[in-house]
């Protein structure tokens, strides 16, 4: 899926905001009733981050990747992870050619600038490893060699429930690398009414108009990281991380750098609420998605669920 390379990068604040507000109606039209869902998708990307939706087959999670890159104007290309997939399936890999007596490289599939991984825990943990190098350093080596990613660089992966048949449960080294985890849910039953009688959700993405293109895309990335954070702010993350390594219902604790994940989550979607700098209600809007997959539950806890520990840590921590 190709795209245009000529566009106008919008420097204001308020061009920029026209461009969010038209992403979001664009997005909404194609999943239907999921509106927070789609902000925290839209600012997991201006954060530079990658996007991990889990949940039952057939709830939108493709049609949510594909609308995204269509929408942003970013080059797409999808990755069935299957039990037989290989590494080189995905990175690419290096073909003699008897003409010049050479090697030459054939890019695989990660070289695009969003990525979807589909039903990415269906793989053995050797194909999802291919994508570690990828997500972390927007690289990847291949026969000795390293080869650069394209900027912007996204990996959105889908995984089925880790109780259905096929699965591979992610490693934590690798969950670690999604800057959010969301799941999608059912429709309520004005949108699922819509969706039953309505038109084909697939053809409708190959109609959307791009708003932006890679270049207005870093743009907005560098705005979003610009939000103001307040040393308040600053303190109610230390808070709330310091009670996740603290309680007894979390066996294992945030890291720093789920600390920073969570900031920069907040300042994303600040911006896309169009706020003037970071408040709680960003931190909280954004905790559960940013968290839930790299807290542990202790064997003990009442709170078996990511959402349900999130919230018992929300409720735990006084809001500055």
């Amino acid at each position: 899926m190709q795209r245009p390379t000529l566009e106008t990068v919008p420097a204001g604040r308020a061009a920029q905001r026209e461009i969010l507000v038209r992403a979001r109606r664009s997005l909404a039209a194609i999943i239907l009733g999921k509106d927070e869902q789609i902000s925290l998708a839209l600012a997991c990307l201006l954060a530079r981050g990658h996007l991990l939706i889990e949940d039952l087959p057939g709830l939108g999670k493709t049609m949510l990747a594909q609308s995204l890159a269509q929408v942003l104007g970013l080059s797409f290309s999808r990755v069935q992870f299957t039990s037989d997939l290989l590494p080189a399936d995905i990175v690419g890999v290096s073909v003699f050619r008897a003409d010049s007596g050479e090697f030459e490289f054939r890019p695989g599939p990660v070289f695009a600038q969003l990525v979807l991984a589909d039903e990415v825990n269906r793989a053995t943990p050797k194909a999802q490893s291919a994508l570690l190098e990828a997500m972390e350093e927007h690289q990847v080596s291949v026969d000795g060699s390293t080869r650069a990613l394209p900027t912007p660089f996204f990996v959105v992966a889908t995984q089925n429930p880790g109780d259905q048949i096929g699965t591979f449960p992610l490693p934590e080294s690798q969950l670690d690398r999604f800057l959010m985890r969301i799941a999608i849910g059912y429709p309520d039953a004005a949108s699922e009414r819509e969706l039953i009688a309505g038109e084909d959700r697939r053809s409708m993405i190959r109609d959307i108009e791009p708003v932006a293109g890679p270049e207005t895309l870093v743009a907005l990335q560098h705005s979003a990281r610009a939000v103001p954070v307040s040393d308040a702010l600053v303190s109610y993350v230390q808070a709330l991380v310091r009670h996740t390594r603290e309680s007894a219902d979390v066996e294992i604790g945030l890291s720093p750098r789920g600390a920073q994940a969570i900031v920069a989550a907040a300042r994303a979607y600040a911006f896309v609420e169009d706020h003037s700098g970071v408040y709680p209600d960003d931190v909280q809007a954004v905790f559960a998605a940013v968290s839930g997959h790299r807290l542990k539950p202790a064997g003990s806890t009442r709170f078996r669920s990511p959402a349900e520990l999130c919230r018992h840590v929300l409720d735990s921590v006084a809001i500055p």
